[in-house]
């Protein structure tokens, strides 16, 4: 019987000493309670407690943990959206017993608070604006969640808006909208180019034209610089002018018609190609370069004859008149003593 005693005696010891001693994780604090009130705090280690007497009556995370609350509200185009608000809050290491004891359900406060700055700030703005100021609402959210949860012992790391939703036909309207600004973006950007283009090319075959008119002029400058050189070489042998151009006509007549023959694919046809025609055609252009000098000629023996009319007019005035002040009004008489 005594043995007996003393076993039982020593099962209870252990029993006793083990329910004696705890353990806390790291980042996470115990509360303990001593007949139901509030005792002390116990941080990470192992801890030491009277049995029976002293209770854990909870554990406080102290890690920082998040929270994602999904939000249905409208905007001021009534447009209503579904947003998701993404909360990382903490509980304060000297605040654990606010934590503990004023706040039953944390994460259905956080909540409540988020929904009543959201459904503030949101029917503000334009859907658009929304988007552009998700941020601004974002801080809202955390200045008003830092004012609240402060008092029982959290802390509020940060705020995030992870996802903006609107209704399925709004997002296909502004999907259309996006495409037809798109459209017309691109029709701007390619007429634009065909302008481009068009400004272009005309440049570049005007400075062509000019080019190629430049290249005929040099070209015509060289060849009537080579006839006169040939007709020049052509007189200091004997041979006159008349001759010369002859020699000249008929030699470019041959020229022709060898580079002519010589282009086998060419359907050139060149009429009259006899050398007569060369000096038919010679025999008129002399006829009309000596007429138009015999042209010139009498038309210049003409005003040197009216001009010496007008000078002997002139000279027959008399005296008192003086010829540059009232030469009008002699013509004017002498006409009328003619009629």
């Amino acid at each position: 019987m005594e043995n007996i005693g003393i076993y039982l005696f020593l099962f209870l010891a252990v029993i006793i000493l083990l329910l004696s001693f705890f353990t806390v994780k790291q980042q996470t604090a115990a509360i303990v309670e001593r007949f139901g009130k509030f005792n002390t705090i116990r941080n990470a280690g192992l801890h030491l407690k009277i049995p029976v007497i002293d209770k854990i009556s909870g554990r406080i995370n102290l890690k920082i943990q998040q929270l994602d609350v999904i939000i249905e509200t409208k905007t001021k185009e009534n447009v209503f959206v579904k947003m998701k608000v993404s909360v990382q809050f903490k509980v304060l290491q000297e605040k654990v017993y606010e934590a503990f004891y004023k706040l039953e359900y944390p994460h259905d406060q956080i909540t409540s608070y988020v929904f009543d700055v959201v459904r503030a700030e949101v029917p503000k703005l334009k859907l658009d604006d929304v988007f552009e100021r998700k941020d601004d609402i974002a801080i809202a959210v955390k200045r008003e969640l830092n004012e609240a949860m402060t008092t029982y012992g959290y802390d509020i790391i940060n705020t995030l808006i992870t996802d903006i939703d609107p209704d399925i036909q709004v997002k296909n309207a502004m999907n259309r909208i996006n495409a037809a600004d798109r459209e017309k973006s691109a029709a701007e950007y390619e007429a634009e180019a065909s302008r481009i283009r068009i400004v272009a090319k005309a440049r570049a075959e005007a400075e062509s034209k000019r080019l190629q008119g430049q290249g005929i002029a040099d070209q015509r400058r060289e060849i009537a610089r080579g006839l006169v050189e040939s007709v020049d070489v052509l007189n200091k042998v004997g041979i006159n002018s008349q001759e010369a151009s002859a020699l000249i006509v008929v030699t470019q007549h041959y020229d022709t018609l060898q580079s002519i023959g010589s282009d086998t694919n060419s359907n050139l046809i060149l009429l009259p190609n006899s050398p007569q025609a060369g000096s038919e055609m010679l025999n008129n252009m002399v006829a009309s370069f000596t007429a138009s000098n015999q042209v010139g000629e009498a038309m210049k023996r003409g005003n040197e004859e009216r001009l010496q009319q007008q000078n002997a007019k002139t000279q027959q005035l008399p005296p008192e008149i003086a010829p540059e002040d009232n030469y009008d009004d002699a013509i004017d008489d002498e006409n009328e003593n003619k009629q």
